[in-house]
């Protein structure tokens, strides 16, 4: 990432004109939705975090109706080490690399209690420094709890920002640098949101739905997907 942010440091201004189309851009999104948030059920940081690490190659959906009952009898570290690992399998047995996570949220819990008081870390280092939270899972804490405008990369926002053309980096770092250095200040509490939102339901990866965008004049790519 620090890489990735010295590269910034010596592009290019954007032109005038993309700068008002990225303007635009983001000004259609917050006309859609002021306060978009995570589709992931949570109501307190330790079930936010637990509910984002699980959710890494498997569905909110998914993660949702288990945590729905999981969180039901461990909402708190403390109730999630007494649970115990096989007791928490048993709850998320139906979420992809499993056996991993329950280690991974078990062992969080753990540092949690012994070296944060049983109160979850609202710090970017303090975060990825629990097991099986890394960058992009500690980007959606702070994001969602509104402590740093942070943008994390996921699949659909890698895509989206290709598609309209506030990136072309190779890596979800890269991809994340440019997106913090285009995004206008004040939309930045929220694009990571907008722009997963919108890859998940109208930018989807096979067969984009052009015809129902919001922002599709503003697509660079629109005229891969949509015949003249």
């Amino acid at each position: 990432m620090v890489a990735a942010m010295a590269k910034l440091a010596t592009r290019k201004p954007l032109p005038p004109a993309e700068r008002a189309r990225i303007e635009e851009l983001f000004h259609r999104f917050l006309s859609l939705a002021d306060d978009p948030r995570t589709e992931l059920n949570y109501d307190s940081p330790y079930t936010l975090v637990t509910a984002v690490a699980l959710s890494a190659q498997a569905t909110d959906v998914s993660v949702n109706k288990a945590t729905a009952r999981l969180f039901a009898v461990a909402d708190t570290p403390q109730k999630m080490l007494a649970l115990g690992e096989e007791g928490l399998i048993a709850f998320i047995a139906s979420i992809g690399l499993y056996r991993t996570k329950a280690k991974n949220v078990m062992a969080a819990a753990r540092m949690i209690i012994d070296q944060h008081g049983g109160e979850v870390p609202l710090t970017r280092e303090a975060l990825q420094a629990l097991p099986g939270v890394g960058r992009k899972t500690a980007s959606v804490v702070l994001n969602e709890l509104r402590i740093e405008p942070a943008i994390a990369v996921d699949t659909h926002v890698f895509r989206v920002a290709h598609r309209l053309k506030l990136s072309a980096g190779k890596t979800p770092d890269l991809v994340e640098a440019d997106l913090m250095a285009v995004v206008p200040e004040p939309y930045l509490t929220r694009a990571h949101h907008w722009l997963i939102l919108h890859g998940r339901y109208t930018c989807v990866a096979r067969r984009p739905k052009c015809e129902d965008c919001p922002v599709a004049d503003l697509c660079p790519s629109k005229r891969l997907f949509v015949a003249d």
